[in-house]
């Protein structure tokens, strides 16, 4: 692992990939699902958000801190994995972002774009970077507000279904 990226991912002592993923509802996933790229977590802590914005309650938001002892593991393959595992069953954006980055009124926004170090949106390939300067850069900025607008587009889609169901 990039010594720089090494140092923000183990800020605590082991290294911890953070994740988060908006409409997988709010029950975390087992501990066997986060097996993958054949490495193991040695640690799981799943945490359903509490508070969270009616338009975010009604798809589900539950964060991963994903802890390893080995920094020596490619915990950017893994990274990659997790955030496809995380949207494979249902429609959803998941990302991975630096501890202390999250905030309902930041998510993926511009002010957090350079504290996010991968995304997927259901239907896509999981998209991870490594290199500390890039997710700086312009191009990851624009990015990230790619991943944004799905997430807009998956919580205006929620909007409008609930008035449908009602009525039913």
């Amino acid at each position: 692992m990039a010594g720089e990226m090494r140092d923000l991912l183990c800020w605590r002592g082991p290294a911890s990939v953070n994740v988060f993923v908006i409409g997988s509802g709010n029950t975390p996933l087992s501990e066997e699902a986060f097996h993958l790229a054949q490495i193991v977590p040695d640690a799981l802590l799943p945490f359903p958000l509490l508070k969270q914005p009616e338009a975010i309650e009604r798809l589900g938001l539950v964060s991963y801190d994903i802890d390893f002892e080995d920094v020596s593991l490619d915990l950017r393959e893994y990274t990659r994995a997790v955030l496809q595992r995380l949207c494979a069953d249902t429609r959803s954006v998941a990302w991975a972002a630096f501890e202390g980055s999250f905030h309902y009124d930041e998510l993926l926004t511009d002010q957090v774009a350079h504290q996010v170090y991968g995304y997927c949106i259901t239907g896509a390939e999981a998209v991870v970077e490594w290199d500390t300067a890039a997710l700086r850069g312009e191009e990851w900025r624009l990015r990230i507000a790619e991943a944004r607008a799905a997430l807009d587009a998956l919580l205006s889609a929620t909007k409008q279904e609930e008035p449908r169901q009602l009525s039913v």
